[in-house]
């Protein structure tokens, strides 16, 4: 059994890899479930579209919190990537081309004191 990390935002997911015949599992639901969006399925799906036949070998477990509903996709996305790479290293180069290694690491800026949000200045009044 494998294990990888994903985040995006304040969304992470934990992906657990082991031998099976293709269920994808998410916080104990059917992935198709939980996430119903088609758009979200398929950014799910996105590293078994660029590694072929992989996805009928391995059943994922996955645990995801925090965030929206897209941004726990595209973590759940990342972790299954980073897991595929631990079990075969030759396929980083297909994973790194079409970005799915790499961590989006922006979020929302925080906001500072005196402003209403975080740029939001109030209004300036010269006389």
């Amino acid at each position: 059994m494998l294990y990888s990390t994903g985040r995006r935002k304040t969304s992470s997911a934990r992906v657990f890899m082991k031998e099976g015949n293709g269920n994808i599992i998410i916080n104990k639901i059917d992935f198709k479930k939980y996430f119903f969006f088609i758009i979200m399925q398929k950014i799910i799906l996105q590293p078994f579209f660029v590694i072929d036949n992989f996805l009928n070998k391995f059943d994922f477990y996955i645990t995801v919190k925090g965030g929206g509903i897209y941004g726990q996709a595209v973590a759940v996305r990342h972790g299954i990537s980073r897991v595929i790479l631990k079990y075969d290293l030759s396929l980083r180069s297909k994973l790194k081309i079409c970005g799915f290694l790499t961590r989006d690491s922006r979020s929302v800026e925080r906001k500072k004191y005196g402003f209403r949000k975080s740029r939001c200045r109030p209004q300036y009044s010269k006389r």
